[in-house]
């Protein structure tokens, strides 16, 4: 029989014990999700969730790559998602794959995102987070940093029409506003009162990104450029200013294609926190 340990001071009637509840909420967790079928991250799937808090994950080709939470829906949470995926090249959305786990509001004070993703970095796989996946737009202060890994390897698709967008004579200020709705990434701008009095035409048909934006580089002042980077979009009164992370400039009604530092920042310790849409 192995001997039992005592204290520190040699006597055996007293000895410290740990308990990791949280490590066991994790595992726990895990294995739930584990257990479950996976749908595809499509609308007919997500639609059949109820509007509930909870955890989830996503795989690309049946490998884990991402665990999420959502405070008050899932489905919401998971069609941005999908939204986000829809605009990107090198990636598919038939590639991609969820499962889920419905969590009571008291549970959600215990993190249980956190919970899954100190397991799975126990288990040395957590590919898309810390990585840029989840996050929101980083603000301009960020625009000349390098990009995340999840921007480098699945640049936006600037070939993507522009949803809901209607032909015919526009302020530019609304626009704008109408690109930046109908684009499944962040397309930021500056908003001088001059662009509410400026008309623009749309032209009829399906219009891409990448035509929109020659289109309104040719409407907008010299000094003004649109920087297509790897993640997203901005337009602002700053040329001839160069980013780190751009691939494509606008400029007087012009594309020109630029080389990207392909070299992401370096990953942070945690992933920002998910909110709800």
């Amino acid at each position: 029989m192995a001997p039992v340990v005592g204290s520190d001071d040699g006597t055996r009637y007293h000895r410290d014990f740990t308990l990791s509840i949280t490590k066991a909420l994790g595992d726990q967790l895990a294995a739930a999700l584990d257990g479950l079928d996976r749908a595809p991250l499509a609308e007919e799937s997500i639609a059949r969730l109820k509007e509930k808090s909870g955890v989830y994950q996503l795989y690309l080709n049946g490998e884990f790559v991402y665990v999420g939470k959502a405070e008050k829906s899932l489905p919401a949470r998971l069609r941005n998602h999908l939204r986000k995926i829809s605009g990107r090249r090198e990636i598919a959305l038939d590639e991609m794959t969820f499962s889920c786990l419905y969590v009571a509001e008291d549970f959600s004070a215990l993190a249980p995102e956190q919970l899954l993703i100190s397991h799975h970095k126990g288990m040395g796989n957590i590919p898309w987070n810390n990585n840029g996946f989840g996050n929101k737009d980083p603000g301009r202060q960020r625009d000349h940093t390098i990009p995340n890994r999840f921007d480098v390897k699945f640049p936006i698709d600037l070939d993507r029409p522009v949803e809901a967008l209607e032909s015919g004579d526009s302020t530019l200020l609304d626009l704008l506003e109408k690109v930046k709705a109908g684009l499944p990434y962040n397309f930021r701008y500056g908003r001088p009162t001059s662009f509410q009095d400026h008309v623009v035409r749309v032209p009829e048909g399906q219009v891409t990104a990448d035509e929109i934006f020659q289109l309104i580089s040719a409407e907008i002042p010299d000094k003004w450029q649109i920087t297509a980077l790897v993640g997203y979009v901005i337009m602002y009164d700053d040329s001839p200013s160069s980013y780190k992370s751009a691939w494509r400039y606008y400029r007087g009604g012009q594309s020109i294609d630029v080389v990207a530092e392909a070299e992401p920042a370096e990953d942070a310790d945690a992933d920002p926190a998910e909110a709800d849409a």
